[in-house]
Parts: C-alpha cells; sequence; structure tokens
C-alpha cells in the first residue's frame, strides 16, 4: 500500500507523494507567472492523507460541526464504480486537484516533493476512497489497485490559491444517457415512474445528479434483471436467462432498452409483439423494480450475518452490496407475473425471504469466495438462486 510522507521543515510542511506517471503541462502564462503544473496518475491511496485545508469543499459526509448527511447520488455513482467496476475509475473518474507551494520531482523513485500541499478539487472523491479502503480493510479484502489522476499546480500566490479553489468547484456532469433522453426514450416510464413518486424525475440529460433525479441506468439495469424467462428475447437463454451483465454493465442495459424501444414500433420487426410486451413489463415493474433495489439494499434479514462486505451503522444495515443483491433480484423474476393491472412480481405465501437470503449467503460464501464482486459477476451465483426461486414458484402453483 503505497502512502504519504509527511514532514516539517523550514516552517513548511512537505509530502513525499508517489506516482506512477507524471507530464510538466505547464503553458507560457504559468511559466511567465513563476507557476508550473504537472498531470499524472497515482495510485488511489496516496491520496487518502492529503491535507485539504485549502479546498472551498470539505468531504460532505464528514462535514465537521454539521449532522451527518445522506450520500448524494455522485458519491452513490463513485461507490457504484468503486464496487463494480474499480478498473474503470481511472477514467471515470475527474481526478484530484493539487495545490503546492514548491515542487521536486524525482523522477528515478518516482516521488515528488510537495510543500504545504492540499487538495483544492476533488474532497469527495478522496473521502469516497477512504471509505472504499476502510471497508475493504473490514472485510479483510485485498483492494483493487486504483489509480486516479491528478493536476498539481505550483504555486506561491495565496489569492490566486484561493481563486483556483473556487473556479474548481464548479462542475458540471455530463451524462452518456442524454441521446435517448432526446429522443423521449425515457418518457413514457418516467410517467409510469411518477405514478407512486410524483416528487422523482428520471435523469434523462446532462442534469445535475440531484436527490430529485432517479439514476435512470440503475432503474434499467434492475428492471432487466427482473424480466421474465418468457419474456427473455434470446432463445438459447429461455429457460436460464443469463443475467450477468445486469449488475455492472448499465451502458449494455440502457441500449437494450433503446432496442426495445425502436423495434416495438417498427413493422418490419418479426418480433415486435414480443417487443411490444416486454417494454409493457418495463412501463408495468418500474415503481416495483425500484423499491424492490432499495428495499433489499437495507433488507434487515442481512442483519446478524457477519458478512464483511456489508455496511453497517449502529447494528443497522446501510447498504448490501450490487454484487449480492443482483442474483437475488434476478431470482426474483421467477416471480413475474401478468395480471388484470398488468406485470407485476407476485410473491407466493410460501416465500420465506430469510431462506432466500440464507441461500444467498451460502453461494457468497461457497461460490463466490467471500467476495460480493465475483457474486455478481458469477453465472453459477445466478443461476443457483434462480433454480431456488423456481421451487418455490413450481409449489404455488401446485
Amino acid at each position: 500500500m503505497k502512502s504519504t510522507l509527511k514532514v516539517r521543515q523550514h516552517d513548511m510542511q512537505y509530502t513525499s507523494f508517489p506516482y506512477e506517471t507524471i507530464r510538466r503541462i505547464s503553458c507560457p502564462e504559468d511559466t511567465a507567472n513563476g507557476r508550473n503544473v504537472y498531470s499524472g496518475h497515482a495510485p488511489a491511496d496516496a491520496f487518502l492523507e492529503l491535507p485539504n485545508n485549502e479546498n472551498v469543499r470539505e468531504y460532505l459526509l464528514e462535514a465537521e460541526g454539521r449532522k451527518r448527511k445522506a450520500p448524494t447520488q455522485v458519491h452513490r455513482a463513485m461507490r457504484e464504480t468503486l464496487e463494480n467496476n474499480p478498473e474503470n475509475f481511472s477514467i471515470l473518474n475527474g481526478g484530484i486537484v493539487i495545490v503546492t507551494k514548491k515542487a521536486e520531482v524525482d523522477d528515478k523513485n518516482k516521488i515528488i516533493k510537495m510543500y504545504d500541499a492540499s487538495i483544492i478539487n476533488g474532497a469527495q472523491t478522496q473521502g469516497e476512497l477512504r471509505r472504499y479502503f476502510e471497508h475493504k480493510k473490514k472485510a479483510g479484502q485485498e483492494p483493487y489497485p486504483l489509480h486516479v489522476t491528478f493536476e498539481i499546480i505550483v504555486t506561491e500566490d495565496e489569492d490566486l490559491i484561493g481563486e483556483i479553489s473556487i473556479a474548481r468547484n464548479f462542475q458540471n456532469d455530463v451524462l452518456t444517457i442524454s441521446i435517448a433522453g432526446r429522443r423521449g426514450q425515457l418518457d413514457e416510464l418516467e410517467e409510469h415512474f411518477q405514478k407512486k413518486h410524483p416528487d422523482k424525475k428520471l435523469r434523462k440529460s446532462e442534469t445535475k445528479l440531484s436527490d430529485d433525479y432517479v439514476m435512470t441506468e440503475k432503474l434499467l439495469q434492475v428492471i432487466t434483471a427482473l424480466v421474465p424467462a418468457e419474456l427473455w428475447m434470446k432463445q438459447n437463454e429461455k429457460e436460464n436467462p443469463n443475467k450477468v451483465f445486469t449488475y455492472n454493465m448499465k451502458t449494455k442495459c440502457l441500449k437494450e432498452f433503446q432496442d426495445i424501444f425502436v423495434k416495438k414500433d417498427n413493422p418490419n420487426e418479426s418480433r415486435q409483439s414480443d417487443y411490444r410486451e416486454l417494454y409493457q413489463f418495463y412501463l408495468d415493474t418500474a415503481v416495483q423494480a425500484w423499491d424492490l433495489y432499495n428495499k433489499w439494499k437495507t433488507h434487515p434479514g442481512f442483519k446478524g450475518t457477519r458478512l464483511r462486505s456489508i455496511e453497517r451503522e449502529n447494528g443497522e444495515i446501510v447498504e448490501v452490496p450490487d454484487g449480492i443483491i443482483f442474483p437475488i433480484l434476478s431470482s426474483l423474476s421467477a416471480f413475474a407475473k401478468k395480471t388484470e393491472e398488468g406485470w407485476k412480481i407476485v410473491f407466493p405465501n410460501s416465500l420465506d425471504e430469510n431462506e432466500l437470503i440464507g441461500s444467498a449467503i451460502d453461494v457468497y460464501k461457497n461460490i463466490a469466495n467471500h467476495d460480493s464482486s465475483k457474486m455478481g459477476r458469477s453465472l453459477a451465483c445466478y443461476s443457483s438462486l434462480y433454480n431456488i426461486t423456481k421451487i418455490y414458484r413450481r409449489l404455488s402453483a401446485d
């Protein structure tokens, strides 16, 4: 594990900061004004102990003197990447900006010595990285060897440091979902969702990640996991649909929904009626799917299980990893049924959710080797739980 070494010297504290790559990117204006700018990549744990006293924003979930705030969707998005796709974090995250009054680069040892360094943009990233490493440590698991993009600005101009901090904290989120939104492909889905949650909107463009918006990609992942075998469009998977991709391939789930949206209205599509029925399933189950996802993320049935990958607070379940949740949700597709009111997940009276949790725990331990990420990617884990719920369905039909 990499670390930063802080030492007090000549009334300035210097930090030995290890890096993987670094490049000087100062422009002529920087040089003319006695500034230097560097860019590169560093191991994620090298950022954990860096101070952020010059930053206008602190980590919002640990703001001193305030009541602990709930995670925003920005935090949740970072957590999802760290949990489900850590190999993509370096390219999905905007990186961390550091300001320092003096810097000395040691190319031989890949260390840059920074004097009075401070993070000025990236406090939320640093906070989520700390959380990730602490969570892995508690779970007795090795963290993924993450790297994070950095920019280091070297200047002794105190006023400029303040201006940079303010300017760098005005951020815009650019979302890939905007194409589907502009084409109106999410409008009807939003209308159905708002029947129960009128105060919520689906993100359909470059909208800020506020709590007024539902993570549309996540919603589509969950609904796809719940699609019953009879509506599954891949003929060779009719008996046991392969839902592994629903765990971490949100773009694939979005594209599949877009494909369904187009084909349901295409008179030249040989299976047009099938696509219409599948599209109707998305509309009918949108609310129930979202409620089920949130229910299982904090299901009290996980109390006392001692699974180290589950986050707890004051004895309560705060968050169950998606790697455990998605195989469970996929298994619930066995209970999908078309009723007079439309498609629903209709649970048999015989279903004991605690027994299902027990089966999920067995799968987690014996197939996924206590690794929630591995469980989310394992077809065997999905198949095992799905076979159990199919038994419940058959018994309820007898």
